[in-house]
């Protein structure tokens, strides 16, 4: 299972280890995980990179 990388609470997986949320991926090209929560409240890439 994997963890919001924002507020920390493990994420659902569904059929083939999708995840119940999204990727966010900053300007290295590196892969931050977030949950639907954290997705709604926060709704703009760029604030999502911020709260990182």
């Amino acid at each position: 299972m994997a963890k919001c990388e924002i507020c920390g609470n493990k994420i659902d997986e569904v059929f083939l280890h999708k995840l119940v949320g999204t990727y966010v991926k900053d300007k290295k090209g590196k892969k931050h995980t977030l949950c639907n929560h954290c997705q709604e409240h926060v709704r703009t890439k760029e604030e999502q990179l911020k709260k990182l």
